[in-house]
């Protein structure tokens, strides 16, 4: 076996691979890694074939994110997740990034107890999986407006406060190739909520997501659901913000399964998640 750099021609391989586990993502989420990190994301080759991946992105200099660990079932068990993992590390080591931070499913946590993560907090994963009657209503309303350049870096600015690190240039990247999921709620003149929404290749995945209060907690998700014309969706809750899980689960959502935010290293920028109902994704953050 053998590790390496991931490049654009490796999408493919890595596509068969996240197909393989059922994962949602797209070519375009594994370009995201690719244009953030060009060194690093990794695969491992047995025989010319790519059986593993992982990635990584830096948020500025303050922690990195680890994601898409994955490894083709016919060759688990022979520690190439492993592997990756360690060549990860080493990599966000070496560009001296002091945390990391990644979302374990519950298999993959054991392995990370055991290399130095601990647990920050629990998320749940909500699938919401709806029927003709209820697409039959998904358009925008007249009322919602898109919203304009500044007030998009108005919430980059909360995002990155919230988040703990700037991630403008992923959420930008969101907005871009899906505008009509982005909503963002005011109240004279001040952010009191917003939405982003991502295309997957099976569902549409809502987050992240911060509201201040229930109402406009409501306003916001209604607002997606309305926008987005997909049968699935998907949303990584925090399982401490009550108000959005309660709410998701009165609008139809249905729990999938937990994860784990976990950290490594000293978590100097944990961010203020109070206000956040739902994260990016595990694989983002």
């Amino acid at each position: 076996m053998c590790l390496r750099i991931m490049g654009e021609a490796d999408i493919p391989a890595g596509m068969r691979l996240k197909e393989i586990s059922g994962w949602n993502q797209t070519a375009e989420d594994w370009g995201r890694f690719l244009n953030a990190s060009p060194n690093g994301c990794f695969v491992a080759e047995v025989d010319s074939r790519v059986v593993g991946t992982a990635a990584t992105i830096c948020y500025e200099d303050k922690f990195a994110w680890i994601g898409m660990v994955l490894v083709d079932p016919v060759y688990r068990g022979r520690g190439i997740g492993t592997r990756l993992l360690e060549k990860t590390i080493a990599f966000l080591d070496e560009v001296k990034i002091p945390t990391m931070k990644l979302d374990a499913t519950p298999l993959g946590k054991p392995l990370y107890e055991k290399i130095g993560f601990v647990t920050e907090y629990e998320i749940e994963r909500l699938i919401l999986k709806r029927g003709p009657e209820q697409l039959s209503n998904t358009q925008p309303t007249d009322a919602q407006r898109p919203i304009s350049n500044s007030e998009l870096e108005i919430v980059m600015a909360r995002d990155s406060e919230l988040f703990g690190a700037d991630r403008s240039g992923l959420l930008k990247s969101l907005h871009q190739e899906s505008p009509e999921l982005t909503v963002a709620a005011w109240n004279a003149g001040n952010l009191i909520g917003y939405v982003f929404g991502r295309k997957g290749s099976f569902a549409d995945h809502l987050g992240p997501l911060m509201a201040t209060e229930v109402e406009t907690c409501h306003k916001l998700v209604a607002a997606f659901l309305r926008s987005s014309g997909r049968e699935n969706l998907i949303v990584d809750c925090l399982k401490s913000a009550g108000i959005s899980v309660d709410l998701l689960r009165q609008q139809g959502f249905r729990y999938a399964r937990p994860l784990t935010r976990m950290f490594r290293g000293k978590n100097r920028f944990p961010g203020k998640h109070g206000e956040l109902c739902a994260i990016l994704g595990p694989e983002f953050g």
